[in-house]
């Protein structure tokens, strides 16, 4: 017979959901759709915290993800399609820990049973991504900044809700140099897969063998999956480093240490900005953001700062398109009466070589040119004088007059 561990009955009211873990029965929370489960104990329980909320009756809880748990009782419907799974081939020579073991090696990376490991997890059309960033690159896509670099499925972190765990994902470089009371992240939509990368193979080596004094955030290791001595999670990166066109209803999200999810804003794309959400309760998770007022309604980002565009086609036009996703590409308009979808989608960038190294253009200013690095090594990264400013991207200045093979491509999307 299996026991519950609760006090009376007590289960929080609001899901009535219960879920099976390590051999008991759990009250519980669905946390993005059924990737993971908060749990809730009324007494103290191995791997549970002490962490009172108001409005949950039971003070202990745990976040576990989906693949942890051995049964679900009473789940709610999400309506939408579910992500691929990490596929984990296990049988009698090789189990968890050595799928594991290979994860952290460098060398693993031909290993079949890696390989079909990291193949199982994909991203399709509509997947959600997470971006965990600081203070200070919260503060920068609030102005602007585009999804670009690591990022992972939301589907494979779900269950790393509080400022402590989320630091393995940080890319920044800054842990440890400020205060881990919240966490923060950038949530998106992917417009298409072949915006995203899997960091293996020959294309990405080079930012395996780049040394500590030349990089930001945890190594590389080339085996797809992040450095870490407890979690099995796939890292992605956007196509060539390149950033991606912001979709539309991308999210800002905090996660203060009481483990709740708090949206601070949602991007809106016909105006170009974002939408503060956030009640008076929680602005002071804005307070570490520099140079952002907590009190501000609405942000606009600026057309400056716009390194790609998304264009699509409509009865015979050229316009500028969103990625709404699920319901698929747009045309770009105030009215919601001109807002057709789109015939066709290409994501636009600038490409170009400076001194033999592949990069791509962000921005010009005053006859210089700002370039990012599509395939960084230790010989690019010396060449070019780039400096490393989060994990995987480097960035530099070069005299326009210096630049070669400089060109605009689209990329389409299959529609």
């Amino acid at each position: 017979m299996t026991v519950t561990p609760q006090a009376s009955g007590t289960a929080p009211e609001r899901t009535g959901l219960h879920v099976t873990y390590d051999g008991a029965v759990y009250p519980a929370e669905e946390i993005a759709r059924g990737a993971a489960y908060e749990l809730f104990s009324a007494d103290e329980v191995t791997g549970f915290q002490w962490a009172p909320r108001p409005h949950v009756p039971l003070p202990w809880r745990r976040f576990v993800h989906a693949t942890e748990v051995t049964a679900v009782h009473s789940a709610p419907a999400s309506g939408e399609e579910p992500e691929a799974p990490l596929m984990v081939p296990l049988h009698r020579d090789r189990g968890w820990a050595d799928v594991h073991q290979l994860s952290q090696h460098p060398g693993s990376g031909g290993d079949p049973d890696a390989r079909r490991v990291r193949a199982s997890a994909v991203v399709r059309r509509g997947t959600r991504m997470v971006k965990v960033l600081s203070a200070r690159q919260l503060g920068g896509y609030v102005r602007g900044w585009l999804p670009h670099g690591f990022c992972y499925r939301e589907h494979d972190v779900a269950h790393l809700r509080t400022p402590a765990t989320m630091a393995v994902l940080r890319a920044d470089g800054e842990v440890g140099r400020e205060g881990l009371d919240v966490a923060y992240a950038l949530r998106w939509r992917a417009a298409d897969p072949g915006d995203y990368d899997v960091p293996t193979g020959a294309a990405h080596r080079g930012l395996t063998a780049l040394p500590p004094r030349d990089r930001l955030g945890p190594p590389v290791l080339g085996t797809g999956f992040i450095p870490s001595n407890a979690q099995l999670i796939p890292e992605f990166v956007t196509r060539d480093f390149a950033d991606l066109p912001m979709p539309a209803n991308a999210t800002l999200v905090a996660y203060p240490a009481e483990g709740v999810e708090v949206v601070l804003y949602v991007y809106q794309a016909e105006q170009r900005g974002w939408l503060r959400m956030v009640g008076p309760q929680w602005r002071h998770l804005l307070a570490a953001v520099p140079g952002l007022s907590p009190d501000q309604e609405y942000v606009p980002t600026g057309e400056a700062a716009r390194s790609t565009q998304l264009v699509g086609t409509c009865a015979g036009g050229e316009y500028e398109a969103v990625s709404d996703q699920p319901g698929g590409f747009r045309v770009l308009a105030m009215t919601r009466a001109a807002r057709y979808p789109v015939d066709s989608a290409a994501r636009r960038l600038r490409y170009a070589s400076w001194r033999g190294v592949p990069c791509l253009v962000l921005r010009e200013e005053a006859g210089w040119l700002r370039l990012r690095l599509r395939h960084p090594d230790p010989d690019a990264v010396a060449v070019t004088g780039a400096q490393c400013h989060e994990r995987g991207v480097y960035e530099a200045w070069a005299p326009a007059a210096e630049l070669t093979d400089d060109r605009v491509e689209d990329t389409p999307y299959a529609l």
